[in-house]
């Protein structure tokens, strides 16, 4: 079973909206999907709370405690969790530590990628990671057509050895999937279909 934590110290990033994302895209292609919320906001919970029945079943889960972290995950294939802000509490570290794979989201702002820098040579750092018992994903999310520092991004991350795995544009989809607990995953519609394409690097990854 795999275990992928969706965190940045940096708020804003789009942390949710790739978990849910991720978790539809596991469940629409009928794997036994779990979203486990750690954050303290309990986006991901609110989110699943307003998913019809009529969808692929993702099983929510509230892991907002350190003791309720691995509870009823023995029959999943794969859990996506909603990771907390920071690094320093333990429930991070505990996360980190359950983790087959780890995805950063970050945003292409020079104040985005210099906070993700700092988080990602401090995960770095950690037992697990060192020996290559979990994989570090960075993605670049929201991104503006129009944004010229996207090179700018993914050349300062490629440059600390943290090569951007692929682009999430800003679309107005997201948040009307959002709004009534789907993805873009669970439409086959013109729209969805072109923005599914750019979540392939990070679905091959997680699989390999």
């Amino acid at each position: 079973m795999r275990k992928i934590l969706v965190v940045n110290s940096k708020g804003g990033c789009g942390k949710t909206t790739v978990a849910t994302n991720l978790a539809v895209a596991f469940a629409a292609r009928g794997d036994h999907v779990a979203l486990a919320d750690a954050d303290r906001q309990k986006s991901s919970l609110a989110w699943a709370k307003r998913r019809s029945k009529k969808l692929a079943k993702i099983e929510a889960l509230n892991w907002t405690k350190i003791d309720s972290i691995g509870v009823k995950d023995k029959d999943l294939d794969a859990i996506v969790i909603d990771g907390p802000g920071g690094l320093r509490s333990e429930l991070t570290k505990k996360l980190i530590a359950e983790a087959s794979d780890i995805v950063v989201p970050v945003l292409a702002s020079m104040f985005d990628w210099k906070a993700t820098l700092k988080f990602l040579d401090d995960i770095s750092e950690i037992k697990r990671i060192r020996k290559g018992k979990a994989d570090i994903h960075v993605i670049a999310n929201r991104i503006n057509r129009s944004s010229t520092q996207v090179a700018d991004l993914e050349q300062a991350l490629s440059k600390k050895g943290y090569p951007v795995l692929c682009r999430i544009s800003d679309r107005v989809l997201y948040a009307r999937h959002a709004a009534d607990g789907s993805g873009v995953f669970d439409v086959n519609d013109a729209s969805a279909h072109e923005v599914r394409g750019q979540w392939r690097p990070l679905l091959q990854a997680v699989d390999a």
